[in-house]
């Protein structure tokens, strides 16, 4: 053999020895770093469950010790310990597929204890804990029962409640009689058979619950509302005089922190593209790389269903303030000292009242409260109504009654458009100037292409229940129509006896379903995108066990029977818990019990617990909802039956506003708007990404010198104006770190 064989036979050999030495040192790296992880788990084990926090001081702030950090998510876990971020973010497996371990001793282990399974579960028992202290301490009502919350009544404790005298209709209520009058209020009958126009009798023994014109909620103590007043020593000596409506300026925050930068300002044209709407147009985003511009508008068509502060679109008639921008600010920014806007209603002013608990003087309710003009219900009230003005909006098919109205429009084929688009608002509608020739809905306010879309499609839904539902009356009419009278539940109803208005009845029903549904286990799944929360989020419906398992079954009865306790610590925190085994399909819903019937109040509010405090949104989970960087400033119009890779067109999302909505649906149709906005993504949570159409947003009915607004900054000040705690201040009260 020459020298140079035996050269690189060596060498080889070497190689081969080298490789198989790294493979061991690896192999007993990932063994030694896999046994550091195993005796962690074993610690934590070993210190048994921690204990639900009692008092605010000790509440849990989503951090966990080393020994829970290791075992559910090794070392990157445990390094992350030290910044101000929920802990369970970084354990093995909880955020997408690139998040999972794959090591290879992984497989040696029984189900549930390998490292995927245990960050997974180690995440939804942290995110169970910050919710049963969330229950524990963020619960604020602001309608009058907050002093019984705590107090108690009729030595019942206040967690412990489930009806409250605040939550009756009032004498002059048109439904007042019905529901009992002076006396015991229960809905029945009619009243919990649909939906009701104004959200009443959602919970039977609680009729006004989460009705329109309720006072929002909060979720943050009432000493902590509204800084600026100055009541509060503790907000005094953290904030000084860095306090006010415009104080940090709103325009000099929205122009410094959320503009989106351009590479070319002229292509973009503050949001509005250029002229033709032609594709070369562009605006520069922060795009996600997951989500599209259809869910963009989809969280503006929910947000419409559940909460508004203004009244026919339109605050505090006639009261205008300032919305900030010094002139020093405006030539170097670009911000504008003339705009104006309404202000805030207030439902509530003056000094709260206060009561006595403890031999301390505590408040009754937060410094000013503001209304929920619309119902608070998850009810598709923004297609069908809320008020008796809203509901003159909603268009009824005269040649079936039972469907909403839809009318032809544009030249397209195709079967989609033979069910037609929603007629526009007509000239005896309740209607502002700006809403006119737009599409007619219960909600009109902001309205936009994807409001249009939405509503078109709900709306179609909506009838082709109707019409499958008609076919079965035809083919059928003796049999048994599935449907039944709350006040005569044993009679059966056959199809032919189903009015038209029972049957509108039961398609909003089935519509409402349809968009809870894809709202909570599809759109927040995206949104928040990770395991434990797709996890959570199924959970709400079909439970976290198997759906009709023994599991199942065993942890509703064990929620059932916790909520029949008076104890407080049972009948929330723990059934909360059991609630979460069965979810929304199985809670209270005891069909296999002879004896449940939907003519007993108790059996029909089976499943509910408020836990302590009625329902409506508080005016924090509103202000989270602000998520208008999502949305692009143009839209990259594609046609299906051309080439739907192609972008024909760049169309700004604010020539799609008010009656440009109606337009653009005309022209482009619904299924190449689903295209484009299906194909397109939308923009990150993020600093600097604020649509620039937004921040230069044309109103006329302002009445101001620059019939402007900038919605950032208006973002700003509502929030200030409503009373939100500044940042710090909001991330404590939910039990989060602060910032240094």
């Amino acid at each position: 053999m020459s020298g140079t064989k035996l050269t690189d036979l060596l060498r080889r050999k070497k190689l081969v020895l080298g490789i198989g030495a790294l493979a061991i040192l690896i192999a007993a790296a990932g063994w030694f770093s896999y046994r550091n992880t195993i005796t962690n788990c074993f610690a934590l084990v070993g210190s048994g469950l921690r204990e639900v926090a009692t008092d605010r001081s000790d509440r849990f702030l989503g951090k966990v010790g080393v020994p829970a950090a290791v075992c559910r998510g090794g070392e990157k876990a445990e390094a992350a310990r030290s910044t101000p971020w929920v802990d369970w973010g970084n354990y093995y497996a909880t955020r997408d597929a690139n998040s999972k371990s794959r090591t290879w001793l992984d497989p040696l282990l029984v189900k549930r204890l390998e490292r995927n399974d245990r960050g997974i579960d180690g995440a939804l028992m942290d995110l169970e804990y910050q919710r049963l202290e969330l229950i524990q301490f963020n619960l604020f009502d602001n309608s009058g029962t907050y002093s019984t919350y705590v107090r108690g009544r009729g030595g019942d404790p206040g967690p412990s409640l489930r009806s409250w005298p605040e939550m009756r209709l009032e004498p002059t209520h048109q439904n007042y009689d019905a529901v009992g009058g002076d006396g015991e209020q229960v809905c029945s009958g009619d009243l919990i058979r649909s939906r009701t126009l104004s959200g009443i009798c959602n919970d039977v023994r609680n009729p006004a619950m989460g009705s329109s014109g309720m006072v929002f909620a909060r979720n943050v103590q009432f000493e902590t509302t509204f800084p600026a007043l100055g009541h509060n020593q503790i907000l005094r000596n953290r904030h000084g005089d860095r306090l006010g409506l415009l104080t940090p300026d709103p325009q000099t925050i929205s122009r410094r922190l959320f503009t989106r930068r351009q590479s070319d300002e002229a292509a973009c044209n503050q949001g509005r593209g250029v002229s033709g709407d032609q594709a070369n147009a562009n605006c520069d985003y922060h795009k996600a790389p997951f989500f599209n511009v259809l869910a963009a508008f989809w969280i503006q068509f929910m947000t419409h269903d559940w909460f508004s502060h203004l009244v026919e679109g339109q605050n505090a008639r006639g009261e205008w303030m300032e919305v900030g921008c010094s002139a020093a600010d405006a030539a170097q920014l670009g911000c504008r000292p003339g705009d104006r806007i309404d202000r805030a209603m207030i439902a509530q002013d003056g000094p709260a009242p206060t009561y006595v608990h403890n031999g301390e003087d505590r408040y009754q309710r937060a410094y000013k409260t503001t209304r929920n003009n619309v119902t608070a219900w998850w009810d598709a009230s923004q297609i069908y109504g809320y008020d008796e003005t809203s509901v003159r909006r909603v268009k009824r098919d005269p040649a079936d009654p039972a469907k909403l109205l839809m009318e032809q429009r544009g030249n397209r084929t195709g079967q989609g458009e033979q069910q037609g688009y929603l007629p526009l608002l007509a000239p005896g509608d309740p209607q502002l100037d700006q809403w006119r020739g737009q599409e007619a809905v219960a909600f009109p306010d902001n309205f936009n292409i994807g409001l249009s879309f939405y509503h078109n499609v709900f709306v179609r839904e909506h009838n082709l229940f109707v019409d499958t539902f008609r076919e079965a009356q035809a083919a059928t009419p003796n049999e048994d129509s599935g449907l039944r009278n709350p006040g005569n539940p044993a009679d059966i109803i056959t199809y032919a006896e189903v009015s038209d208005e029972e049957l509108f009845q039961a398609a909003r029903l089935v519509v409402a379903a349809e968009i809870a549904k894809v709202h909570t286990i599809e759109w927040t799944t995206q949104l928040l995108y990770d395991e434990p929360l797709y996890k959570a989020m199924n959970a709400n419906w079909s439970g976290l066990f198997q759906p009709g398992s023994r599991l199942s079954a065993i942890s509703e009865r064990i929620r059932q029977g916790l909520a029949q306790s008076r104890d407080p610590d049972k009948s929330n925190l723990l059934v909360s818990i059991f609630a979460s085994g069965s979810g929304i399909v199985g809670s209270g819903n005891r069909l296999d019990d002879s004896n449940w019937s939907m003519a007993n109040a108790d059996d029909v509010n089976g499943g509910v617990s408020h836990f302590g405090s009625p329902f409506n949104f508080p005016e924090e989970f509103i202000t989270v909802y602000r998520l208008h960087p999502l949305v692009p400033d143009l839209i990259e119009f594609r046609e299906l039956d051309g080439d739907p890779n192609a972008i024909t067109t760049k169309v700004p999302v604010v020539e799609t506003a008010f009656a440009g909505a109606t337009r653009a649906m005309r022209e482009g149709g619904l299924a190449n708007w689903a295209l484009s906005m299906g194909r397109q993504r939308l923009g990150l949570l993020t600093l600097a990404n604020h649509p620039q159409f937004l921040q230069n947003l044309t109103v006329p009915r302002l009445r101001s010198q620059t019939r402007q607004i900038d919605v950032a900054a208006l973002d700003v000040l509502w929030d200030r104006e409503r009373g939100i705690p500044r940042f710090n201040e909001f991330r404590r009260q939910y039990g989060l770190r602060s910032f240094k």
